[in-house]
């Protein structure tokens, strides 16, 4: 039996985009006056949003529906596990858990709130002003994240994305500018733009002209980041880059990051080095001149930080096309590196290619890349000793008195190292969470930055 007021319960998994797509259901949930609860068992029910593109988040995503449906018994699933088909064509979330209220795939808000009011229905009289400009959102205040497509038009051989999530769809550059200038209001001090290939933003429009406060702005990564920066720099904000293929269109916004419109941090996948297993994933852009892209953007913009990921072991990978991605480790001097050892993902076209990897050989490849690539991160982390430093902080118990933990430019959030702060020398010195500081760094340990509050 319902109570007086709903009590909703939520879980949240994957990737940033699938928290933004958590954001507008609880955004739209909060609109309409329902509550959230903090255990399944005090909830009217649960809604779990899914990740399904490994099998190790198809296992988290599986587990976590069945301990809502133990604790509750009342769970309506979304997002991108939702999308996928089981054995036999059939949805694979009803074939394990055929107990469900309802399922949907990703950006589904309107089907989640049809199912939860036919299932709980939505209070009398809702307090929509309680809802902040800005929604509901699941990170901290500080920071956020700003989803400016959905879906993705490249068919790479290992991934099923666009199976789950469609082909690319921009929003509106209108709408996108609107969310970051308020979001920028509510006191974000990072935006940090997503979505599965940011620099094909506007490609499915044909770049066409939107208009954002009355004038006329082309639906395109340039003249988006650019907008971006004007409305960040009034707030002494930040705009950080995600998911962006190495296209040559993407020169153009590295003079945005040498002037500080936006920070000099580029997130690239570039998941391999060799053209022939670039061709076998069929990735997208000219794989064979990433590093000759990569010494031309620090040309022009030097401080540039690089974050990506590979994939070692790939079927019909040889020993010299590894070489090969240990060679471009080494050159490229990527900043921030991630490898993932080959999955086959069920549906995904690389399962066909032949020359499958033993699973051992695959986990080798990935040590001794990880090998190169951590000790590539570590000489680049040691060049910045001695260096003074722009400081957001994410946490500072006792406003910082006994030190606090916050990220330079280089760094994301989650995903790249930290700025451990020492105490300040000064008494009267506070760090305060989502504020910037200055800081000199005096160490480099592991991943992370030891600096000095100034």
């Amino acid at each position: 039996m319902a109570s007086a007021v709903p009590r909703i319960g939520f879980v949240s998994l994957g990737c940033p985009k699938a928290l933004t797509d958590s954001e507008l259901i609880l955004t739209q949930l909060s609109a309409e006056g329902y509550q959230t609860s903090k255990s399944f068992a005090g909830a009217d029910l649960v809604i779990v949003n899914t990740c399904g593109f490994i099998d190790d988040a198809v296992k988290e995503s599986l587990d976590t529906i069945g301990e809502a449906l133990a604790e509750n018994g009342r769970v309506i699933v979304t997002g991108c596990l939702g999308a996928k088909a089981g054995e036999g064509g059939a949805n694979l979330v009803r074939q394990v858990h055929p107990k469900v209220l309802a399922v949907t795939g990703p950006h589904a808000t309107q089907e989640v709130m049809d199912a939860v009011h036919a299932h709980v229905p939505k209070p009398h009289d809702p307090f929509v002003d309680l809802v902040p400009p800005q929604g509901i959102k699941l990170t901290p205040r500080h920071y956020a994240y700003l989803k400016i497509s959905e879906g993705c038009n490249h068919r790479c051989t290992f991934c099923i994305i666009p199976s789950l999530r469609g082909d690319l769809v921009s929003r509106p550059i209108g709408d996108v500018l609107g969310e970051a200038r308020t979001l920028f209001e509510a006191g974000v001090k990072e935006l940090l733009v997503v979505s599965q290939d940011t620099s094909a933003y506007g490609v499915d429009v044909k770049y066409r002209t939107g208009f954002f406060d009355g004038r006329p702005v082309r639906t395109r990564l340039f003249e988006l980041c650019e907008q971006l920066g004007d409305l960040a720099e009034p707030h002494g904000a930040w705009v950080r880059l995600h998911y962006v293929y190495p296209y040559p269109h993407v020169d153009e916004v590295l003079p945005l990051m040498a002037s500080g419109r936006v920070l000099p941090y580029l997130d690239v996948p570039f998941q391999h080095s060799h053209p022939d297993v670039l061709r076998r994933m069929k990735r997208p852009a000219s794989g064979e001149r990433n590093l000759e892209r990569l010494m031309r953007w620090r040309e022009v913009c030097p401080e540039l930080t690089v974050r990506s990921t590979f994939i070692a072991g790939f079927p019909g990978e040889t020993e010299a096309e590894f070489e090969h991605l240990l060679d471009f480790a080494r050159e490229a001097q990527i900043d921030h590196a991630g490898c993932f050892t080959y999955s086959p993902v069920a549906g995904a076209a690389a399962n066909a290619l032949p020359g499958a990897l033993p699973s051992a050989l695959r986990e080798e490849r990935r040590a001794r890349f990880m090998a190169v690539a951590e000790t590539v991160s570590a000489s680049r982390l040691a060049r910045r000793v001695g260096a003074t430093m722009q400081v957001l902080i994410d946490s500072a118990p006792m406003l910082g008195r006994r030190g606090a933990v916050g990220r330079s430019y280089a760094d994301a959030p989650e995903i790249d190292g930290v700025v451990r702060l020492l105490p300040p020398a000064k008494a009267s010195k506070q760090l305060k969470v989502g504020e910037f500081t200055r800081a000199r760094v005096v160490a480099a340990e592991g991943h992370d930055l030891i600096a000095s509050p100034l």
